[in-house]
């Protein structure tokens, strides 16, 4: 393996490593009308290495769902009216992710925008409604302590730069990078050939299949995200960075997509598949 394949893969827990070594990863996405959002977000987590995944939980539906579909995973419950002060107020996270199927509620909102002025610095990665609660100004997201990751497909692009986004490869590297830049944020522009870029550093992502533009792949990718890059804040591994977590997720979060349209065909691809195989996608990345 290459020192560039090697940055691609995230580093091996010693022996003696706990689940807090791992990382500790909180999902703050859901709610009543897309429950399953938080559930791929923490089972994908999960399987990307998360030694604990806490859900945040502001419906009924996604705390009912949540010790069926990911009974590793821990459930806490908030309001509506209080889930921002609650959030912020908890400790001992080392990633934290945001966004997806919380929907456009004022609520929802105001817990965006509490999490980008006031979260702690820790890895922060936001994608879907968070993205769209943003629009138009990404320049919000600057001077955050901690890596901030977003997760934008074309559409929710377009939204924060108030233009459309190219489909040319050339076009869509200028408007990640002109994101980056603007946004201070480890950018993912999500698509064929996927764009990661900090505005300077670029990667250009060659796994993945049309079979994985479906519902909820998106959430994978951010659950797997949110576990690589809760490596950054252990401590434990200096040499990781987030602008190196964003590119391996992308990477395996493809490859499992690969592997899954393999053996069911592109047409019969949904985002749970994404999480079967993403342990043999992350193996094969590995060895």
């Amino acid at each position: 393996m290459s020192e560039q394949e090697r940055s691609l893969v995230p580093p091996e827990l010693p022996a003696d490593a706990h689940k807090g070594d791992a990382g500790r990863v909180l999902v703050a996405c859901g709610s009543a009308t897309m429950p399953g959002a938080a559930l791929l977000v923490a089972r994908a987590a999960q399987r990307a290495g998360a030694g604990l995944v806490t859900v945040l939980a502001t419906s009924d539906e996604v705390a009912h769902a949540l010790p069926i579909a990911a009974p590793e995973a821990i459930l806490m419950r908030a309001s509506p009216a209080t889930n921002a002060q609650f959030l912020l107020a908890q400790r001992g996270f080392h990633s934290i992710v945001v966004g997806c199927g919380l929907g456009q509620a004022d609520d929802a909102r105001q817990l965006v925008q509490a999490l980008v002025e006031r979260a702690p610095a820790i890895p922060l990665v936001l994608d879907a409604d968070a993205l769209n609660v943003l629009a138009g100004a990404p320049e919000k997201l600057a001077g955050r302590a901690g890596a901030t990751l977003i997760t934008p497909h074309s559409g929710e692009a377009a939204r924060l730069l108030a233009r459309a986004i190219p489909r040319a490869a050339a076009g869509r590297e200028a408007a990640a990078r002109e994101l980056a830049e603007r946004s201070g944020a480890i950018v993912c522009l999500k698509g064929p050939g996927t764009v990661v870029t900090d505005g300077r550093l670029v990667y250009v992502n060659d796994t993945g299949n049309v079979g994985m533009a479906t519902a909820g792949s998106g959430d994978v990718l951010a659950g797997i995200l949110a576990a690589y890059a809760a490596l950054c804040a252990t401590g434990a591994f200096p040499q990781w960075t987030a602008f190196d977590a964003t590119c391996a997720a992308v990477r395996a979060h493809g490859l499992a997509g690969d592997l899954a349209a393999a053996h069911l065909g592109k047409r019969a691809v949904i985002a749970s598949d994404l999480i079967q195989w993403l342990a043999q996608a992350q193996r094969r990345l590995s060895s």
